[in-house]
């Protein structure tokens, strides 16, 4: 008689459900570029505080943590929209690459026509972040881009004072229009402006020095 106990086989194991990746997919992961269409929408339609990030992740079909990987916070990202928009419109590359003597039109018609814009002007409106972003691209990208392509002991001087120009543009125009400024058609505003902000770009007269008897 045998006795030896029966061999129970165990139960089988049921696949497992792969967990949904999290941070940095791997493979073929959604662009940023991605992320910053849909955040673009997200932004207009709801306005940058009613804006969530797991809002956008959902819209892009990404884990919300892709989107702290690549921007960090919501104000990175919208900082990003900011940035995306204000090189789609005004390529430096672009403005710099053409005749010298007619810079100061190319960069007036480069912001009037990022400003004319109805998107980016409902983005530009949405308080602190959309300042802090425009600042940050015309000093970071404008500024040093245009000191670098003017070149000598006074590129920062004179890239400053154009910068300066057109923020009054920019703000007496589209941040808190004045009347007058607000009235006048792009062609307008060239006409206006381009004689100072030519005189801003000019190369600076040397200081006389002492004179020896």
């Amino acid at each position: 008689m045998n006795n030896a106990a029966p061999v129970i086989a165990p139960p089988l194991a049921l696949p497992r459900r792969p967990a949904r990746p999290r941070g940095r997919p791997r493979g073929n992961p959604p662009t940023r570029d991605t992320l910053v269409t849909a955040a673009r929408s997200l932004f207009l339609e709801h306005g940058y505080r009613r804006t969530t990030l797991r809002a956008v992740a959902a819209s892009a079909g990404v884990d919300m943590a892709l989107i702290a990987y690549h921007f960090g916070s919501k104000k990175g990202l919208f900082a990003e929209v900011m940035r995306f928009q204000c090189a789609t419109a005004l390529t430096v590359d672009e403005v710099l690459g053409g005749d010298p003597a007619t810079l100061p039109d190319r960069l007036i018609d480069a912001v009037t026509s990022l400003w004319e814009d109805a998107g980016f002007r409902a983005l530009s409106t949405q308080g602190t972040p959309a300042a802090e972003a425009i600042g940050e691209y015309l000093e970071s990208e404008l500024l040093a881009r245009l000191a670098e392509f003017l070149g000598g002991r006074d590129a920062t001087a004179r890239a400053t004072a154009a910068v300066t120009v057109l923020g009054g543009l920019i703000h007496t125009r589209y941040l808190n229009p004045l009347p007058t400024p607000a009235a006048l058609t792009p062609a307008e505003a060239r006409r206006v402006l381009v004689p100072a902000l030519r005189a801003a770009l000019a190369p600076r007269a040397r200081a006389a020095g002492p004179r020896r008897g």
